[in-house]
């Protein structure tokens, strides 16, 4: 007991490759002040399933999961009217000689700044947000006391609103007229001539209304959910971007690691990083540092109200030594710049404490030592029979 204790108080100015896992659990409850404070949470069940609730996916960032509505004009949309008539001798057919039909067709028309198109007799029309049909009857109600049972066809000569947007990674980007019929984000990266690179390393960016939301592009293939609708106006942004994540402590090899998948859980994170080294590793130490959001913070069981900012700094402690902390590992999945620690054991800090001791003494005792066999060597050459002692006798253990 009295080593561990004094093991215990050199620990502070012992090499080590970070904090003992007894430093990081006290640190949290409050024992000693930390410089930045952290929440430390134990992966359970339960805590893994409210993680995949909130794993970055546009399937659960965007809520509005729905097909297109109906087209609609904006400003700047080409539009065609046409106008029939029963018979000839109407409003816009008087002279039925020399026409192949009683109808007429006003040229194209771009709907203005207020919204509007002009058709003659019925005057300034709203177009802008409105549907083909909803123009239509618009004009028609306008005509009908003045023109002979008129009907009216309008429509989209040149989209010039209601586009989609495709840059980045991509073949052929540029901006799409928005399909009527609808057309999920896969479809939109497909009529830009799909991704330069079918890499994991690549990334879906999907910007709509101000709000922005981004995930691996294989969370679109092997998630359907997440190949959701797009809408018009929104913007899609393919980059690359290696996920990774650092690995220090007792690892089996220290560094940056790249996930080299579009997704990896942790028992795949510790592997990646050679394991546990098994000479100095707590398996019931495992941490990984990560920053959440308040609201996945809160629903950890995470007080809050003690932090300041949106993202709260959150470890995660993981017992290795426990046979179901694999399975749990295994489940809990890692994300971009995550950061994995492993505590030292607590007996390798002891044994290095006792080999500082052992040097300390060594160095105390080499002076006394030397001093005696120069004695002795002085009482041999002036014939004492003092025994010479000519080599050091080696400390095995701390003094008494």
């Amino acid at each position: 007991m009295g080593i561990l204790a004094l093991s215990g108080a050199g620990c502070g100015i012992m090499p080590t490759n970070g904090p003992l896992g007894m430093d990081v659990r006290t640190a949290s409850e409050g024992a000693e002040p930390a410089a930045l404070p952290y929440a430390l949470v134990k992966l359970t069940p339960e805590v893994v399933r409210i993680l995949g609730r909130y794993t970055p996916r546009l399937s659960s960032a965007f809520a509005d999961r729905s097909p297109p509505k109906a087209f609609r004009f904006g400003v700047g949309d080409i539009v065609s009217v046409t106008i029939f008539e029963a018979s000839a001798g109407g409003l816009f057919t008087s002279d039925a000689g020399v026409r192949a039909g009683n109808f007429v067709t006003i040229p194209n028309q771009a709907v203005d700044e207020q919204g509007n198109i002009t058709v003659p007799y019925a005057g300034s029309v709203r177009a802008r947000g409105r549907t083909p049909s909803e123009i239509q009857r618009d004009i028609v109600d306008r005509l009908k006391a003045r023109a002979l049972e008129p009907q009216v066809v309008v429509a989209l000569a040149t989209q010039n609103t209601s586009l989609i947007s495709v840059l980045g990674d991509v073949r052929a980007a540029g901006r799409f007229p928005a399909s009527p019929s609808g057309e999920r984000v896969l479809d939109a990266v497909a009529r830009a001539g799909g991704p330069v690179t079918q890499g994991y390393d690549m990334w879906v960016s999907l910007e709509r209304m101000g709000h922005r939301a981004s995930v691996p592009f294989g969370a679109l293939m092997y998630e359907p959910a997440n190949n959701i609708y797009v809408l018009p106006n929104d913007v899609i942004y393919l980059y690359t971007q290696p996920q990774t994540f650092v690995a220090f402590g007792a690892a089996g090899n220290q560094g940056q690691f790249k996930f080299d998948a579009w997704r990896i859980s942790l028992a795949e994170g510790v592997a990646k990083q050679g394991g546990l080294n098994d000479a100095q590793a707590d398996p019931g130490s495992v941490f990984l540092y990560r920053g959440e959001t308040r609201d996945v913070a809160r629903q950890i069981g995470v007080d809050v109200d003690q932090y300041q900012g949106p993202v709260i700094p959150v470890i995660y402690m993981v017992n290795l030594r426990d046979p179901s902390g694999y399975f749990l590992a295994q489940t809990f999945e890692m994300r971009n710049k995550d950061v994995i620690y492993t505590s030292n054991a607590v007996s390798v800090e002891t044994t290095k404490f006792l080999n500082f001791l052992r040097t300390i003494m060594a160095t105390a005792n080499d002076p006394i030592i030397y001093a005696t066999n120069g004695y002795a060597l002085k009482a041999a050459i002036q014939g004492s029979p003092t025994t010479i002692i000519t080599t050091p006798t080696p400390i095995t253990g701390v003094a008494k």
